[in-house]
């Protein structure tokens, strides 16, 4: 399970994170919070689409969620 996603840093890091982590270790499932990952605000419908293409399986969310569309 991740940390805090948050904007396009977050999912840089993310991606050399998943990435990694498939190669190095036998984990079944990635959780990532994405509540954060457009840009800070909440998460869009591309920015969960870039989430799960860099290998995240489940995206979990908080209090301020607020689904937006761009």
């Amino acid at each position: 399970m991740t940390g805090d996603v948050v904007g396009r840093p977050g999912k840089q890091a993310l991606r050399k994170f998943v990435l990694q982590l498939r190669q190095e270790t036998a984990v079944d499932l990635i959780i990532a919070y994405g509540e954060n990952a457009a840009g800070g605000f909440g998460i869009i419908q591309s920015t969960a689409q870039e989430l799960l293409n860099a290998g995240v399986d489940v995206i979990t969310s908080g209090n301020h969620i607020g689904i937006r569309r761009r």
